[in-house]
């Protein structure tokens, strides 16, 4: 390893960084495939053997010819799992029913501000939230 050059390390990650990049970018595109709607079947198989048969042309026209529904789907993507957390999150706060009246934490908000103005004492706090939470 002493008459490696640096140079030679340099070049040699950048390859690899390079390989493993197309990895990623081939394996990107075929599971993009796979997720089309809007392909059928036969689409789906001649875009694969494309894809594996000659992969830096197949790659490179699919990106060229399909990459814009491409994204689309990733950002449709993105924003459904981020909807579905965000549901996931109401539902776990215990707010996702929005019209059937006061929240238990809103009134428990409103109780507290009652009594940290004065206008109600500690006692009657107590009371009201224990009847709210039973």
């Amino acid at each position: 390893m002493d008459d490696y050059p640096a140079l030679n390390l340099f070049w040699t990650m950048l390859w690899l960084f390079l390989w493993i990049l197309w990895f990623f970018l081939m394996f990107k595109v075929l599971t993009d495939i796979f997720r089309s709607h809007d392909m059928g079947g036969w689409g789906k198989a001649g875009w694969t053997i494309f894809v594996i048969v000659l992969p830096y042309i197949g790659v490179l026209v699919y990106l060229v010819a399909r990459g814009k529904e491409m994204g689309q789907r990733d950002r449709a993507l993105a924003a459904k799992a981020e909807s579905d957390f965000q549901e996931y999150i109401r539902k776990a706060a215990g707010t996702e029913n929005q019209n059937a009246g006061p929240r238990h934490v809103d009134e428990l908000a409103r109780l507290a501000d009652l009594k940290n103005s004065g206008a109600i004492s500690a006692d009657e706090f107590e009371k009201a939230k224990q009847k709210l939470l039973a």
